[in-house]
This record gives C-alpha cells, sequence and structure tokens, in this order.
C-alpha cells in the first residue's frame, strides 16, 4: 500500500490514524506541540532521531514512514520489552544470568498469589 504525500504528511496520516491530538503525539514522543505541529506543516524536516523515536514509541512501520510503501503499523511492538531487551544485552553473561534467574522467583511468586 503506497502511501500519498511526505513524511511529514504521514506524520499526520500516523497521529490521525492513533486518534490522538498534536499535544498528546508530541508528549508521547517528547517534544513540544509547537514543534510537532511544525513537523504537520512541512516548516521543519524530520530527521532519524525523530523518526526513530516515533516508530518505536507508536509502532509504526519505519519504511512505510520514510517511503509510503507498505503498511503503516508493523507488528505490534511491546514497548517495554525491547527497552528490556536492548539493556539486557548490555549486561555481562553473569548479570544477565541473575536477571533470569530472577524472573523466575517473580513468575513463581505471581504464580503462587494469582496474580
Amino acid at each position: 500500500m503506497k502511501a500519498g504525500g511526505n513524511i511529514n504528511e504521514r506524520i499526520l496520516q500516523v497521529r490521525k490514524a492513533l486518534k490522538l491530538s498534536q499535544k498528546a503525539f508530541a508528549d508521547g514522543i517528547k517534544i513540544s506541540r509547537e514543534y510537532q505541529s511544525a513537523f504537520e506543516n512541512n516548516d521543519r524536516k524530520i530527521n532519524d532521531r525523530i523518526i526513530l523515536i516515533i516508530c518505536t514509541t507508536y509502532g509504526v512501520n519505519e519504511t512505510w514512514f520514510r517511503s509510503g510503501t507498505g503498511e503503516m503499523f508493523g507488528k505490534k511492538t511491546n514497548v517495554r520489552l525491547e527497552k528490556a531487551m536492548r539493556k539486557f544485552e548490555k549486561l555481562d553473561i553473569l548479570l544477565q544470568d541473575y536477571i533470569l534467574k530472577q524472573i523466575d522467583l517473580l513468575l513463581e511468586f505471581q504464580e503462587t498469589k494469582g496474580i
């Protein structure tokens, strides 16, 4: 599926698809509403950092976002899981093992408490 317009117009398409106000969308990616508005009005170029933040935060397919090709949204992503995995991969192997043991203990606790 090919989207019309440029990348700035696709920001508006994403925001509308998510049914978010400019402020809510901007708050989600930690920018001001004015900065967000400048993107939608084609008054400001969208850099790679903003593209990555939008795609990660809102699950937008980066290929679609950059080119208009494909589906607007990629597979549902779990932002918390991705963040945890990025941090986990930076840990020493011994610390990774420790974290995995803690997860096992937490799961066991959750099951016994019926949470």
